[in-house]
Order: C-alpha cells, then structure tokens, then sequence
C-alpha cells in the first residue's frame, strides 16, 4: 500500500473496543471516514448493530464482533475469526474501559480486580492475539486509551488510575518489542469529554465549571475531538511515532 495518502486508511481493517458509543464510535466513525473496513466491537449486540447501521448508512464498511472482552479465550476467538474472515488485521484501538468512583475505604478487592481487568489485562492480552497477525504483516497499529488520570491523580477512582497508569506503561513496552516488525503502539489519554462514561460528573455544574476554568481551551471535549489524532496514528501520518502517550484534553495537564 505505498504510496497512499498520509492519513488514507484505504485497504486497512481495523478493530475497535468499545466501539458502540462515546470515544470508541467516534474513532472508529473517523477510520471508516479516512476508507478502513472498521470492526466494531461491545458487548450488546443490539447497540452495537444500532451502531454499525449508523456508519453503514453514510457508506462506510462496517462489521461487527460482539465479545466480552475480559473473556479472554472468547475474545481471542472472536479475533481469530475477524482475521480469517478479513484476511488480515492492520489497527486495534483498544478503548473497552469501565470506571469506578469510592473512597478509600470503601474500596473492595472485586472493584480493583475489575478495574485491571478491563482496563489493562484484557487490553494486553488482545494487542498480544493482534500482534501475531501484524508481525505476518510487517505492519500494525496498535492504540490504548488511557487517560488524563495517568498523570494526575483524582481523588476515589484509585483503581482507574493505577490501571490506565499500567497500560501507558504497557504502550512504551510494546513499542520496545514490536517495532522492528513495523508495529507502532500508541496511547491516546483523553481529558473530559462529554460522554456515558462521565454523565455522574456532567451533572455536577461545580465540576463542568472547574475543568472549563482549567482547560486552555475552556471547555469540555466532544466525541469528534479525538477523531484526527486517532487517524494519525492510525495511518502512514504516524509511521514514526510510537511509544508515545499523547494527551487530548484542551490543555488541562500543560497549563497552570
């Protein structure tokens, strides 16, 4: 595929985590635009078709694969069988994540278990099933959403944050390891965006002023913010950029 345009995704099939709603539609909305065959994954087959039909409708190509994706021999299935049936596996966006907001003390081992295993395990075991084909290849991107919260500590989501702590470690390992098979392993750390995930905190209007009195931009993300910097690193635009954990949040981690 040399010569195509730097941010044409022409070709490339793609796999998107948590792809029904919120961050992970709104990137997989942005591959199909750029001309990948998007996969999108959740693990409701109804929002997720519901999804699916939505980008299918403005003539994007679209399949579906609903899995758990802390199921780890479900999950790994699930990609062999997009392999098989797409001939190949050039991204993953990793972006299934849940959160879990309680003080200290009321912290509970099942709480942490399911942070890490959400947001770092099945994570690292998918981009591991995902690399086996790439290295085939000798090409593959492969991207984690972390978050802000990797850099600044918040208060009551303590799993959350050690978690998407680990996956931007994660990143910077698997870029070491993979590179030389022309893999690039990525993360994108979002700030507040307006999304499912954060509703309890959008309802707060003491919150939404806060980060908007602390964001350079002076405002909240949407969905569509994150729509160009998942291209870049998804395409020929960001073939030398790997290790990286590049943070979309208006300014709100640069800016005093």
């Amino acid at each position: 595929m040399a010569g195509m345009p730097l941010f044409s995704l022409d070709g490339r099939v793609a796999l998107v985590t948590g792809g029904s709603r919120g961050l992970g539609f709104a990137m997989a909305e942005a591959l199909a635009e750029a001309g990948a065959t998007v996969v999108l994954n959740g693990r409701h087959a109804d929002p997720l078709e519901a999804a699916a039909r939505k980008l299918r409708d403005r003539g994007s190509h679209i399949e579906t694969a609903v899995f758990d994706v802390t199921e780890q021999a479900i999950a790994g299935a699930a990609l062999e069988t997009v392999i098989t049936r797409m001939g190949r596996l050039d991204i993953v966006i990793a972006n299934a994540g849940v959160t879990h907001r309680a003080a200290l003390a009321d912290w509970k081992a099942q709480d942490w278990d399911r942070m890490l295993a959400t947001n770092v395990t099945a994570c690292f075991f998918l981009a591991q099933r995902a690399a086996a084909a790439m290295r085939q290849q000798g090409y593959g991107r492969i991207i984690f959403t972390t978050s802000i919260t990797a850099r600044r500590g918040r208060a009551t989501i303590h799993g959350y944050v050690a978690a998407k702590s680990a996956l931007a470690g994660i990143t910077r390992s698997l870029a070491a390891e993979l590179g030389e098979f022309g893999i690039t392993c990525n993360a994108i750390a979002p700030g507040y965006f307006e999304t499912d995930l954060t509703v309890p905190l959008l309802e707060n209007a003491d919150f939404v002023a806060f980060v908007n009195s602390r964001a350079a931009l002076r405002r909240w993300g949407k969905p569509r913010d994150l729509a160009g910097i998942a291209v870049l690193l998804a395409s020929q635009a960001g073939s030398y950029i790997t290790g990286q954990e590049i943070a979309v949040d208006g300014g709100l981690t640069t800016t005093l």
